[in-house]
């Protein structure tokens, strides 16, 4: 009989750290008047960095964001809903 080690993993604290910038960068585009879903994923498909503004420092904010990181956490956290 073979030992089966269950695994336990809860949400790293860099993944809290995307969230939390996705909700900055999303307030920001909201009070410009921009509708936010659109532009981020603007920027997520072409890295261009003008689809964010720069109120609140968005731009700067998400772009300390890896993309690749970011979607693979959006889809784990589309598909476990």
């Amino acid at each position: 009989m073979k030992d089966r080690t269950m695994t336990f993993s809860l949400p790293s604290d860099h993944e809290s750290e995307m969230k939390q910038t996705l909700k900055v960068v999303y307030d920001a585009l909201t009070e410009k008047g921009y509708n936010p879903i659109n532009q981020i994923v603007g920027y997520l498909l072409s890295e261009d960095p003008t689809y964010i503004t720069t109120h609140k420092n968005a731009r700067s904010l998400i772009r300390h964001i890896d993309r690749d990181e970011l979607l693979q956490a959006l889809v784990k956290d589309y598909l476990s809903q």
